[in-house]
């Protein structure tokens, strides 16, 4: 298959890696720098480069505030029956777009960031595959998670940002609220160490795509809950309330023992 990745980021690159020695693959990338270490493909700087690629796919992997926009720009240089897709970490606004176009497309979300996750052990990783689309377009990235060995779920377009906006934003804040009133000391603990090593992998993804998690629109209720669990944590430790912070144990170990099982 004839396949054009757009962006030569983390991603982008990840992709260009994973497909180009059992498709015929192209990026395009307005930076040539970012192309450097790019091998087994062709590199495009140019629009004008892609329309005579004539792609049977293209895999949009560009930061979610370009993603339409690119599609825009490039809808007119492909082939009427290229499938058009995206591995953006929140749809919102995707869905209606691809109904606008009358295009074949698929949406996926390989929810790993290459900087962060253990690329041999993919097996412990997830991936979203969007139920709405093109049947071919669905087929192909489930079958290439699969060969991953990633873990694979099926989500509408609003499901999906439901399941992010619980699954990603609660561990981003929680990372970030640790990451903002934590300080330097001599001997750190165990569990301290254990957050820090977290806080430094969540802090090195790209700033954009933490943007991305925050600003989807089922964020804001995920952080309005963990502030009223602060409110209430924060409570019990003023009155130092032994019978109320032994019930709160109680109950977010009960939480945890059902995360584990659903797990």
């Amino acid at each position: 298959m004839k396949i054009l990745i757009l962006g030569a980021g983390k991603m982008g690159n990840f992709f260009i890696d994973l497909l180009s020695f059992d498709h015929e693959v192209a990026v395009l990338e307005r930076d040539p720098r970012r192309m450097r270490f790019t091998y087994n493909c062709q590199r495009f700087t140019e629009l004008a480069q892609v329309e005579a690629f004539a792609p049977e796919l293209v895999i949009n992997a560009v930061t979610l505030k370009y993603t339409i926009p690119v599609f825009r720009e490039i809808i007119p240089l492909l082939p009427k029956d290229c499938i058009l897709s995206d591995i953006a970490s929140v749809k919102t606004g995707l869905k209606e777009f691809y109904e606008s176009t009358g295009r074949r497309y698929a949406s996926s979300h390989p929810m790993f960031g290459p900087t962060f996750a253990n690329l041999s052990q993919l097996h412990e990783e997830n991936a979203i595959v969007i139920t709405e689309g093109d049947f071919v377009g669905r087929l192909f990235f489930r079958d290439l998670y699969q060969r991953l060995g990633l873990n694979i779920y099926e989500y509408s377009f609003d499901e999906h940002d439901r399941t992010v906006a619980y699954s990603l934003s609660i561990p981003f804040v929680s990372t970030f609220v640790f990451a903002a009133v934590m300080k330097p000391i001599d001997a750190p603990g165990t569990t301290f160490k254990r957050h820090m090593r977290i806080a430094r992998g969540v802090l090195s993804e790209d700033d954009y795509l933490l943007q991305e998690i925050l600003f989807n629109p089922y964020t804001h209720d995920q952080v309005a809950q963990i502030r009223t669990e602060l409110k209430e944590l924060l409570n019990i430790i003023d009155c130092k309330d032994a019978d109320a912070m032994k019930l709160y144990l109680q109950k977010i170990r009960k939480h945890v023992s059902l995360s584990q099982g659903a797990g």
